[in-house]
């Protein structure tokens, strides 16, 4: 599937239909995302589960930070913020959702370390109660100026980059030993195995595999953003739906094959690393430098989202974390995540 990567650069240097380049720089997209999610893994074997799922949802993010940046240069405020919330939904409940369901009908029960899920869950209530706060700000004060609200969305993304670098600090330094006791449960060959494969693991050759598809990805994502507008105005799609559902569909791919692969191979830990770390990433480090970085482009974005947005995010926030505290999951809970997404999905789509 290499061969629509250069397939989408021709479509658009051809100025070929809309919905051609749209799905071309689609399809390319997965080839490229497998690729990521194979040296992350090779890198996750040498550097732990917790790094090698920060790494992967670190490179995965980058390709949605571009696309913003680019968004919100042409304007595209209100795409960008929808974007946001749509991708921490997906993470949340299609990318979760599917690891855990594709997981559980290989092996009936699958565990991951319930603590850090509950410090996890933790972390989403506060980035809920942070999209949660302007929506109430807005709503319970009248003549309120837009200033206002954008004055506070710059405080609360330093205050969510501030947290962020503290769950950093927390996760590979300060409390490293629990996010890597996976390893020390292994048994004496279950290591040797482990000492071995890293001995054969090229880091570095890795690491230049990822950063190569990486960059690929991310022109790969502008073509399709910059086909995008035409596309759904001939699919006949509204921009709520676009940015909430489609955008995170193809900009998200990368966590998606990603821990489907890892619950998969029984890698639970990376699989939830991957996409609860990822939502978080986005809430804390990703929305926090978009606020910041529009501001300083002349293009202010708050954090006063669409009412419903923020609810599709309760949503998935709560729903996640009602099943991921307990540290075990099985293929119907992966169901129930699935579904609830499929009922948002629709919602968005016939939402007005």
């Amino acid at each position: 599937m290499l061969v629509f990567v250069p397939i989408s650069f021709i479509t658009e240097w051809l100025h070929l239909h809309p919905v051609i380049v749209f799905v071309t720089s689609g399809l390319a997209i997965i080839p490229l995302a497998a690729w990521i999610a194979n040296s992350t893994e090779e890198i996750a074997t040498v550097v732990g589960p917790s790094l090698g799922g920060l790494l992967n949802a670190t490179f995965g993010n980058a390709t949605e930070m571009i696309i913003s940046i680019v968004a919100l240069r042409a304007g595209l405020v209100e795409v960008v913020k929808a974007s946001i919330t749509g991708t921490i939904v997906a993470n949340l409940l299609l990318a979760l959702g599917a690891a855990i369901f594709l997981g559980g009908l290989r092996f009936k029960e699958q565990s991951f370390q319930p603590k850090v899920a509950r410090i996890n869950a933790s972390s989403l209530n506060l980035a809920l109660v942070v999209l949660l706060t302007p929506t109430a700000i807005d709503f319970t004060s009248k003549g309120l100026q837009p200033t206002t609200i954008n004055n506070f969305s710059a405080v609360a993304a330093i205050l969510l980059l501030v947290f962020y670098l503290l769950m950093l600090l927390f996760s590979m330094k300060t409390h490293r030993d629990m996010y890597e006791l996976r390893a020390t449960e292994l048994d004496e060959s279950e290591q040797a195995e482990v000492k071995s494969h890293q001995h054969e693991t090229s880091l570095w050759k890795n690491v230049t595999i990822l950063l190569i598809c990486t960059i690929a990805l991310v022109f790969v994502s502008d073509v399709l953003v910059a086909s995008l507008q035409k596309a759904i105005t001939t699919l006949g799609f509204t921009s709520l739906f676009t940015g909430v559902i489609l955008i995170p569909l193809f900009g998200g791919a990368v966590e998606y094959i990603t821990a489907a692969t890892f619950a998969m191979k029984n890698k639970m830990d990376l699989a939830v690393a991957v996409a609860m770390g990822s939502s978080l990433q986005i809430a804390m480090f990703v929305a926090p430098i978009l606020v910041l970085v529009g501001q300083l482009m002349g293009q202010p974005m708050n954090l006063d989202f669409n009412p419903f947005e923020v609810l599709a995010v309760a949503i998935a926030v709560l729903i996640t974390n009602s099943i991921s505290t307990d540290g075990n999951s099985n293929w119907l809970e992966g169901a129930l995540l699935l579904i609830t997404y499929a009922v948002l999905g629709a919602a968005f789509y016939f939402h007005p």
